[in-house]
């Protein structure tokens, strides 16, 4: 099958594939400074120091090597091609099904649940492999490979652990899609019509996708900071029981490890993948 001939919505899972793929790999050291900054308060000890982001990022190339930023990136990968593709081709998918008249533009609130729904379909497929991502990140287990990992999680702890932190996951995951897509739709259409349609909107989709991440991340990071140590965790911890551990270790700011690195990799992820994925769907005569 020809790519000009493909179903709208296998031209959308490409064209996210192909963006989730690029932005993946540029940003993937952010990932892991941030999974890292969430596990170390777990063994920080009362009266140390705080351990800022750039310490983690030089403690990684001293005492690893510079390679070490890209620790998980296989995972990532795995998960964020199909991932990303699944999230842009659900998200196409139900524009087209619930706004079949193209002169109706939906409003914010719908906005929101376009991208919550989008990223719960693609949340809840690869949930395992995200949680191999992080233990990847974590410096804690010594996998050699995904399926290896996979096969050792499935042996030693069963198959709930592969799909550990599913609630925290989509409570941050839903609502930062939600978020970010009201945001960028809503910043978008608020230019005119020229600037949008210029030769500059790249940058423009660029700009908006920025602004739109920061406030997203901003709102859920706390999810983040709970998902990261139920999933790191090999004790099983229900969603409540880790709120209570992290504020009880940490106190509120506990809920906000991690959300400088974190603001930064998901805000220029999510800004440059939906730049590249905009092209790509406007090459293909697309709207997205």
């Amino acid at each position: 099958m020809e790519l000009a001939t493909a179903h709208p919505a296998l031209k959308a899972f490409m064209s996210g594939s192909l963006s989730g793929a690029c932005s993946t790999l540029l940003f993937q050291p952010l990932d892991l400074v941030k999974t890292r900054l969430q596990t170390l308060q777990n063994n920080r000890k009362p009266g140390a120091p705080k351990v800022g982001m750039f310490s983690v990022f030089f403690n990684v190339i001293r005492t690893e090597n510079v390679f070490s930023l890209w620790k998980g990136v296989s995972p990532s990968l795995i998960r964020c091609i199909p991932g990303v593709g699944i999230y842009f081709s659900s998200l196409h998918s139900l524009k087209q099904h619930l706004f079949l008249d193209r002169d109706r533009v939906p409003n914010a609130g719908q906005d929101i649940l376009l991208g919550a729904g989008a990223r719960t379909v693609a949340g809840v497929s690869m949930l395992p492999v995200t949680v191999i991502k992080t233990r990847f990140e974590s410096g804690r287990y010594n996998y050699t490979s995904v399926t290896g990992a996979m096969r050792s999680v499935y042996d030693t702890e069963g198959i709930r652990a592969l799909f550990s932190g599913l609630t925290a996951t989509l409570l941050r995951d839903a609502p930062f899609s939600g978020i970010y897509f009201m945001f960028y739709s809503q910043a978008k259409r608020s230019l005119p019509q020229d600037v949008s349609s210029s030769s500059y909107s790249p940058l423009v989709n660029f700009s908006c996708g920025v602004v739109a991440g920061v406030l997203a991340s901003l709102v859920t990071q706390p999810a983040d900071v709970v998902k990261t140590h139920i999933q790191v965790s090999s004790d099983h911890w229900n969603t409540t029981a880790a709120v209570r551990h992290i504020y009880k270790e940490n106190g509120l700011g506990g809920f906000f490890r991690g959300a400088v690195p974190r603001s930064l990799r998901r805000t220029l992820m999510a800004a440059m993948a939906w730049t590249i994925y905009e092209q790509l769907m406007a090459r293909m005569g697309l709207k997205s």
